[in-house]
């Protein structure tokens, strides 16, 4: 048997636990078996990894605290509403123009200035972020980093964090993770199960059909972020319109929080995007 060189150790070993994270899991979403190729706790170390990364490359946390207290809280609420209440999860808000939300593993969810600034009430809010748990809760965003990706960097960039590993490759990675593209059938569950938890958190479920009207009507200008990395499934607005005409008959009643949004996040941005 011939000798290991050191510098074969490593992979050849992740390798061989990647081969141990293979198998099916349940998407809590769907309730539907379905392949994975790494168990939720990898999730859990990739997004530790990635999630400074990512920050630091979208322009920093937004600074000023309260606002990111709100953002956090409001995404707290929907969480506690989502399949998975107790996965642990982190919103905030970063400092960047581009019109785009997103998430990582684990729980670790963004938004952008951009996008704050385009919306105008706690609902709207509640539902963008309920759209991006929803990735995190049926795994869509680590499924789509295997296929863009590959666990293997991903596993091994998290594994040697801290280590002086290659920084480069770091930034590499971070990038592809901002321009990570979904299936439509991952925005159809997303927009579904979206609308499911933000009336379960106390929101009107028409917050999320004002954000894809804005965003649509945004797009006809000029290429809105959010829809390079999310796809538009066709009749997005109707069919989530319809859900709620059928499903949510008490939807009128729900908060949505127009005063609230202007003062803790409207009337706070333009000290930030300067």
């Amino acid at each position: 048997m011939f000798p290991l060189r050191p510098a074969l150790v490593f992979p050849i070993c992740l390798s061989a636990a990647c081969v141990c994270f293979i198998g099916c899991a349940v998407n809590p979403v769907t309730g539907d078996d379905e392949f994975m190729l790494i168990g939720e706790k990898e999730d859990k170390k990739i997004g530790r990894r990635y999630a400074p990364e990512i920050e630091k490359y979208m322009g920093g946390k937004l600074k000023d605290q309260a606002l990111q207290e709100y953002i956090n809280n409001v995404g707290q609420k929907v969480a506690r509403a989502s399949h998975r209440p107790h996965s642990g999860y982190e919103f905030a808000a970063l400092n960047d123009s581009s019109v785009n939300a997103f998430a990582l593993p684990g729980g670790y969810i963004y938004i952008t200035r951009g996008m704050l600034e385009k919306l105008d009430s706690e609902a709207q809010l509640a539902g963008i972020l309920a759209h991006e748990t929803t990735h995190v809760v049926a795994r869509h965003t680590a499924a789509a980093m295997s296929r863009q990706i590959g666990m293997f960097l991903l596993l091994a960039g998290a594994a040697t964090a801290g280590t002086g590993g290659d920084e480069m490759a770091a930034a590499h990675v971070t990038a592809q993770i901002v321009d990570l593209r979904y299936t439509r059938a991952d925005e159809q569950e997303a927009d579904i199960s979206g609308l499911n938890y933000v009336v379960r958190a106390g929101y009107n479920p028409y917050g999320m059909v004002e954000v894809m009207q804005m965003l649509q009507a945004e797009n006809k200008d000029h290429p809105v972020e959010f829809f390079s990395t999310h796809p538009i499934p066709e009749n997005r607005i109707l069919y989530m319109t319809a859900r709620i005409q059928t499903v949510f008959d008490n939807a009128d009643q729900l908060r949505v929080g127009q005063d609230d949004y202007r003062k803790n996040v409207l009337d706070r941005l333009p000290q930030e995007s300067q």
